[in-house]
């Protein structure tokens, strides 16, 4: 492991206010009810909570003396990152190369305690190298601390680390493969409330259901394709496919039932940084009864949609469509932040693969903050224009009201240099920006940003797991 003082100085960036905005109210802790079934909020999966809110109530780096480490990881990219009942950090690892692996690390050396790794299987045909999530990328810790993993052979692993992290067992493989069949493959699978597993593939969009006692498992075909996780409230889960905004229940069968969907608006456009033309981003679930998502439209939109199952006669399912950055320069592949009634979206417009001939290219910028009104409707808070952030999952503290992220920008002799940075929620300024590294090792390439107990943060890059911490 490398440990090194980042620069003495922090980097702070001028972006001013516009003329006669004042700031915004602080966005309050995230409130998603725990799912029984799930480790304890906020350590569970890629998105913290069964609403996905990508929200903390505590504390991250404020950017003061700030103190950064990379790990001494095999080349591979760990996206989703949770922290099992003893603190370890517990990640799935995918690699060009090699099978998936699940590794348990030391959260303060970043130190590889254990390891599993998980069967490997060729990409369906067309599959961008660097963009199949496939076999790991979600994966989620239960409520006993074990992982439960999709493989790319469409098993659904259940891995148990032990105390110490030091050795991984599997206790449990469900075949799935009767109902995920020939180059399908299950994209994530989560609890519902009830303990029924719920999973999503990407190609022909199945949504399916698994009882874990009987392994009988109940599949509707979309006939979409559905790209990321989904969302999980007490009584629906929410889905996006690339056409359509989704809730479904279980019938007493198991077998998932539509309760409705929505047609968003979408420009048909393959956006560069996106992996299909349709929503980039995983459903976030909202106090008082709202989800929202990015559309595919250009400029894209904010889309809120109200939750329940049955409207009042003559309200609408939605809620606001609200366009975000700029037309021909806005696409997301990331979950938005929601809390309260605060959501913060951020533009990876431009992103490519990291090894193709536009690897490199700076991204189109922008992050901004969008609120729902209590009488209906939204507002643009603000909008931060120039931070680039290529594709990193962001996180929000509500302890110290800044939004966490990964940003690019152009160095000496045509050298691209990777940094965290921290946004003030409540004016979009950037707050620190603190220098992780260069070139393609320091490249995230989709991997989602998490606060540790302690404030620390971690991010799986090309060259390894980093973090980033306040210093004494």
């Amino acid at each position: 492991m490398v440990i090194r003082r980042a620069w003495p100085a922090v980097l702070l960036a001028a972006l001013a206010l516009p003329a006669g905005a004042a700031a915004a109210s602080r966005v309050p802790a995230p409130r998603a009810p725990q799912n029984p079934y799930l480790a304890a909020d906020p350590g569970n999966n890629i998105h913290d909570d069964t609403w996905m809110t990508d929200a903390y109530a505590r504390r991250g780096p404020t950017g003061r003396s700030p103190v950064t480490a990379l790990g001494p990881l095999p080349p591979s990219l760990c996206g989703s990152l949770t922290f099992d009942h003893q603190g370890h950090l517990v990640t799935v690892c995918p690699s060009a190369s090699d099978p998936p692996e699940l590794r348990v690390l030391d959260p303060r050396t970043l130190a590889v305690l254990g390891t599993y790794t998980l069967p490997g299987a060729p990409a369906p045909p067309g599959t961008k190298l660097f963009q199949n999530f496939a076999g790991g990328g979600y994966f989620f810790l239960d409520r006993r601390g074990r992982v439960w993993s999709a493989t790319k052979t469409n098993h659904l692993f259940v891995l148990a680390p032990s105390p110490d992290g030091r050795k991984v067992t599997k206790v449990a493989d469900y075949d799935l493969t009767r109902a995920v069949t020939g180059t399908e493959r299950i994209t994530s699978a989560l609890p519902d409330f009830r303990g029924r597993i719920w999973f999503v593939t990407k190609e022909h969009g199945k949504v399916g259901t698994l009882d874990r006692r009987t392994h009988r498992v109940r599949v509707v075909r979309t006939g979409e394709e559905i790209e990321n996780s989904f969302a999980v409230g007490r009584h629906g889960v929410y889905v996006v496919s690339d056409e359509r905004m989704y809730r479904f229940h279980a019938g007493r069968d198991g077998r998932p039932r539509r309760d409705w969907s929505v047609r968003y608006r979408n420009s048909g456009i393959h956006k560069p940084s996106q992996v299909d033309a349709g929503s980039g981003t995983t459903p976030t679930l909202l106090a008082g009864g709202r989800v929202a998502i990015t559309d595919n439209a250009d400029p894209m939109q904010v889309v809120v949609y109200r939750t329940p199952r049955r409207l009042p006669r003559g309200q609408r399912r939605t809620v606001c469509e609200l366009p975000v950055f700029g037309k021909g320069a806005s696409a997301t592949e990331n979950s938005l932040i929601g809390s309260g009634r605060t959501l913060i979206v951020e533009n990876n417009y431009g992103y490519e693969d990291p090894l193709g001939p536009l690897a490199g290219r700076l991204t189109e910028g922008g992050f901004a903050r969008v609120d729902l009104r209590r009488r209906g409707g939204c507002t643009r808070r603000w909008t931060n224009p120039t931070v680039s952030a290529p594709s990193a999952v962001p996180k929000f503290s509500a302890a110290t009201q800044l939004v966490y992220s990964y940003t690019q920008t152009a160095g000496p002799m045509d050298t691209r240099t990777w940094s965290w940075v921290g946004l003030d929620a409540r004016t979009g300024r950037t707050a620190f920006a603190v220098p992780a590294g260069t070139g393609f090792g320091a490249n995230n390439n989709y991997g989602g940003l998490a606060l540790g107990p302690d404030g620390t943060a971690y991010l799986g890059t090309f060259g390894g797991i980093r973090s980033l911490r306040d210093g004494r």
